[in-house]
């Protein structure tokens, strides 16, 4: 995991050491050698990813910046978004993630919860099963609204079971359980988000150099204040990726070209379900960055 990046440029290498530093652990190490089950530990796996993105980020930086518009970011990939914006230092937001990544393990080690995607279903028709299988104190909500026809529920784990079965008899082709610890994007993560609250207000955040796009509510934040209270209200709000989605068109405009960093390009795939025909790059290797500067 970015170890090639670390190889072939300077500014990424750079970059993962001041994270270790910030961090002080040897989180590059853990990213380039495993072992896997400590790699996908929460606590581990937010700063990890963020710390590929940032890695990414700090290659193409003058390359992006010069043309940006607007930035957004998947659930913790929201913090990176604030790291393109200029608004966060990377190894300030690789701390920040981490800091979630505990305190949403503890949440869900407290009260235990369970997430599940929802597949080939109208997010409307999927919200209603989640109101329906929520009683008695019980807990099923939609969390991702990743693409029209993709939702991930999220809750304790029995009202997810009945809020997925009600899915399936409302035509879903399928219902994916997740390998999560936690109900994230639920109310079940209230200790957490009140706790994370506290370190966003401690933590050195400037005003973004241009807008970035909120999960909670899907606008364009433009300042420090409003960023550190709208990441706390992310991890009890659901991730209205369409609609961040579509407010970048709104705001780019026609022509509109999305650049996804970081590893994979889960993202790509869902904008193309959102807005037809859209222009989009992932940047994730170290080949995909040089194809990319040299395409300048």
């Amino acid at each position: 995991m970015a170890r090639d990046l670390a190889e072939r440029f300077a500014a990424a290498r750079d970059t993962l050491h001041a994270i270790d530093e910030t961090l002080k652990l040897p989180l590059s190490r853990l990213m380039f050698e495993g072992p896997e089950d400590q790699l996908t530990a929460t606590e581990n796996a937010q700063p990890a990813i963020l710390a590929h993105s940032a890695a990414v980020f700090a290659v193409v930086r003058d390359r992006v910046r010069a043309t940006a518009v607007a930035a957004a970011g998947h659930s913790l990939g929201e913090y990176t978004a604030y790291v393109t914006a200029g608004s966060l230092a990377a190894s300030d937001a690789a701390g920040l993630v981490r800091r979630r990544g505990e305190l949403m393990q503890q949440a869900g080690t407290a009260r235990p919860g369970t997430m599940a995607a929802v597949l080939g279903l109208a997010t409307a028709e999927v919200e209603a099963a989640c109101r329906e299988a929520s009683s008695g104190g019980a807990v099923a909500v939609a969390a991702n609204l990743n693409a029209p026809d993709q939702t991930v529920i999220s809750g304790d784990p029995d009202a997810v079971a009945k809020a997925g079965a009600a899915c399936k008899a409302h035509g879903a082709k399928r219902v994916v359980p997740l390998k999560v610890s936690g109900a994230f994007h639920s109310s079940l993560m209230a200790p957490a988000a009140n706790y994370l609250r506290l370190a966003l207000e401690r933590a050195p955040f400037k005003d973004p150099a241009f807008p970035v796009i909120a999960n909670a509510t899907a606008e364009a934040v433009r300042d420090a204040a409003r960023a550190r209270r709208l990441l706390a209200d992310q991890l009890t709000a659901p991730v209205r990726w369409v609609a961040c989605m579509q407010r970048a068109v709104e705001l780019a405009g026609d022509g509109a070209r999305f650049i996804e960093i970081g590893p994979g390009n889960v993202l790509a795939g869902l904008l193309r379900r959102i807005v037809a025909g859209a222009s989009v790059t992932s940047l994730g290797t170290a080949d995909e960055v040089t194809k990319f500067l040299e395409a300048a």
